[in-house]
């Protein structure tokens, strides 16, 4: 069976599976590009969420509208209690100073807020991408804040990206424009930078002082 097969089966299997209402996160980057042509292929209502911290790249911007339209998607915009000027009117530049603290208001709590409402979450995570990855299941449960459980489904797991580049381009799908000038793991755009020659794709976010967001770290029950 090809990663593509076992990723559609995945697919069909957990959306069977499902007793309630499925979603996805996309970042709009090619892993999550791939990931979502997948999945309204099999439920073209999907809700896709997006989140949108403020500080994203303009490309990231105009290429989640161009997908959007392209896929006919049904997005859903995540956003944090406070603007950008007013937690930085009240905290300053939480990014330089608390990059931890700064995704959790931007990314962590909208997020956990967001998927309270769905009871399966399909992520493009793989294996690949970091240490911090290496151990990924295509599919386990997760427990949200609240304490409430989610299944939590990454049919891209055992891909590579090679795998990824291969599927758009079967596709006939474009990729965000900054691949083109060296970027490798896309968020951010204070926050993101090109990769170290020895570190993975993940290595040029936050400045090497971490690999995760915590969106994707189990919440402590």
């Amino acid at each position: 069976m090809s990663l593509v097969e076992n990723a559609q089966q995945l697919i069909r299997a957990s959306l069977a599976a499902s007793p309630g209402k499925p979603c996805v996160t996309s970042s709009f980057q090619a892993d999550c590009v791939a990931l979502v042509d997948l999945l309204v292929a099999e439920r073209p209502d999907i809700p896709v969420l997006f989140l949108d911290t403020g500080y994203h790249f303009e490309e990231t911007y105009a290429y989640r509208d161009e997908i959007v339209s392209r896929l006919k998607l049904n997005l859903v915009n995540l956003r944090a209690v406070q603007t950008v000027a007013e937690q930085e009117s009240q905290f300053g530049i939480l990014y330089e100073t608390a990059p931890d603290r700064c995704c959790g208001f931007r990314k962590v709590e909208p997020l956990f807020g967001g998927l309270a409402g769905y009871d399966t979450w399909f992520t493009a995570l793989r294996r690949d991408q970091s240490p911090t990855r290496s151990g990924l299941v295509e599919s386990a449960p997760f427990a949200l804040p609240s304490g409430r459980p989610i299944q939590k489904v990454s049919p891209l797991a055992a891909w590579t990206m090679k795998d990824v580049w291969g599927y758009l381009k079967s596709r006939g799908l474009p990729v965000m424009p900054l691949y083109e000038k060296g970027y490798t793991s896309i968020g951010c755009a204070p926050c993101t930078a090109l990769p170290t020659f020895e570190g993975g794709d993940r290595s040029g976010r936050w400045g090497g002082k971490k690999l995760e967001c915590g969106i994707h770290i189990q919440a402590a029950s």
